[in-house]
Formats: C-alpha cells, sequence, structure tokens
C-alpha cells in the first residue's frame, strides 16, 4: 500500500509572475496551472509552486506566508492522525481545510517562526 505522503514541493514568492514562468520555462517547466497571480510548474514530476507578491515590505525580508507544501492523497487521513494536537496551537494558527480556487483542498498550520507548513491535496 503506498503511503499518504507525497512530496514536498517548494512555494516561491516572486514580484513578477510572468519572468518567473518564463524562466522554469526555460528550465524544462510546463506550467500547468497559471492564473496570473499563482503558478504550478512540473517538471518529470517535479513541482514548483509560485505566487506573485509585489508588497515592498516584504522584498528582502523573511517571509511570513508559505513556506512548506505537503502533497498528500487523502487530507482527511492527515487530519485523523493530527487533528486532535492542533487544539495546542495558538489561537489563529490554523486555517482549514479550505478549498482554494486553484484546484487544492488545503491545511494551513503557522509555524513558531512565522512560516506556513500546509498540507494540500488536489480536488477536482
Amino acid at each position: 500500500m503506498a503511503g499518504n505522503t507525497l512530496r514536498i514541493t517548494p512555494f516561491m514568492q516572486v514580484t513578477d509572475l510572468a519572468a518567473a514562468v518564463r524562466f522554469f520555462e526555460l528550465l524544462g517547466f510546463e506550467a500547468i496551472v497559471n492564473d496570473g497571480v499563482y503558478a504550478y510548474l512540473d517538471r518529470e514530476g517535479a513541482g514548483m509552486r509560485v505566487v506573485q507578491n509585489t508588497d515592498p515590505s516584504e522584498q528582502g525580508a523573511p517571509h511570513r506566508g508559505f513556506a512548506y507544501y505537503i502533497d498528500v492523497r487523502d487530507l482527511g487521513l492527515v487530519l485523523e492522525q493530527i487533528g486532535a494536537r492542533l487544539g495546542e496551537l495558538p489561537d489563529g494558527s490554523v486555517i482549514g481545510p479550505v478549498n482554494q480556487r486553484y484546484g487544492q483542498r488545503e491545511l494551513m498550520i503557522r509555524a513558531p517562526d512565522g512560516n506556513v507548513l500546509v498540507f494540500g491535496q488536489t480536488i477536482d
């Protein structure tokens, strides 16, 4: 039986999504999703998530947004495994699960350092 956890994909913040997509396409990646603000790129099963962020106050500073994205087959199973422990985290540390416009169901958890760990399941 295959495990539930599939992979971890980097989530990159960029100021110019179009330029980033062109760069990754140059490296052999294909844009599977590109809505003008968010893109998911794939190269032989290796994924990269890229989101445009033009907030000048965040450029060059550690980002408090997405840092780790863990793709899973079944988000419900993840919730069964860790759901009871999520209540131990400070208020506001957990968001979701929520269905996103880009075809993912996500559970977002803020780590103590401010980064966000996301478990995501592909949905139709």
